[in-house]
């Protein structure tokens, strides 16, 4: 039998799509006055060095992608967890940094960034409202003028109901891995939940390994006018919100997104980005 699938390359293959998150992020951030945009923009030439911030950046595969994307991209990874974080090869253009994001020596200790990006909800792991507050503070701290700090967070009419959701993806080997993402406790009225990731690999309906409870998160579900409310008490200049899907992508891999802007433009559930901009 093959060696047992590592849990944090499943995590990468199945549930983050950084090759996808690259060029959203640049769209969302070329919405910036043209002197402050960076990275390949739709709209005009792009200027020259962009720096991304991945916060709680688990195994920093899309500051690796960032950087690959363009000579002019830069990241800087930063996670408590030092294994997971150091997993890869060093790379020229991507820091990588040991440390509490919610730190607010971070300001004045790491190089400004145009992006500050939280995926994977793991804006959750900020469970009050006064950690989140003083949080989103230190992000926009750390911005350059016109940057943007981005999110992502899920809700709809199911978003406090228990449940499953599998899906089924290629695996190496003529093997196909099926991934289930388990709301497994949700409190309305805390925002308390607790998510559980587990993946099966199986071969012409074998399996042939299982990892079940991979990942466990006890999580504080924000809503999208919690992080509203919160993104402009700390500071910042502008708020949106778009959806998890570009509208649309051309040939050269450019993403174009709309802002959301009323109850028609979203699912029963959905997933959205609420992003934020630093002042000029």
């Amino acid at each position: 039998m093959p060696d047992q699938p590592d849990k944090h390359d499943l995590y990468e293959r199945c549930v983050q799509s950084p090759a996808q998150l690259v060029p959203m992020l640049r769209a969302m951030h070329a919405v910036a006055p043209a002197s402050s945009r960076c990275g390949p923009s739709p709209v005009e030439p792009a200027s020259s060095r962009c720096v991304l911030a991945e916060d709680f950046a688990g195994t920093a595969a899309l500051s690796y992608l960032w950087a690959d994307a363009s000579p002019d991209n830069h990241a800087l990874a930063t996670d408590l967890d030092e294994p997971t974080l150091l997993r890869r090869p060093d790379h020229p253009r991507v820091t990588r940094l040991v440390a509490d994001v919610r730190d607010p020596s971070l300001a004045s200790s790491t190089p400004a960034c145009d992006i500050c990006f939280v995926g994977n909800f793991s804006i959750g792991y900020l469970h009050t409202r006064a950690e989140l507050l003083a949080y989103l503070k230190s992000a926009r701290a750390r911005l350059n003028p016109n940057g943007v700090f981005l999110c992502d967070t899920y809700g709809g009419e199911s978003a406090f109901t228990l449940g499953e959701v599998h899906r089924d993806h290629p695996f190496p080997g003529g093997r196909r891995v099926r991934y289930t993402w388990e709301q497994r406790e949700a409190n309305p009225l805390t925002g308390m939940v607790t998510d559980v990731l587990h993946f099966e690999i199986d071969r012409a309906g074998m399996i042939e390994h299982e990892l079940p409870d991979a990942f466990i998160y006890h999580w504080r579900l924000w809503s999208v006018p919690e992080l509203l409310d919160a993104m402009h008490e700390a500071g910042f200049a502008t708020t949106t919100v778009y959806d998890k899907d570009p509208d649309a992508t051309d040939e050269d891999g450019n993403a174009y997104m709309l802002p959301v802007t009323g109850d028609g433009d979203l699912d029963d559930n959905f997933i959205v980005y609420v992003t934020a901009r630093n002042g000029s």
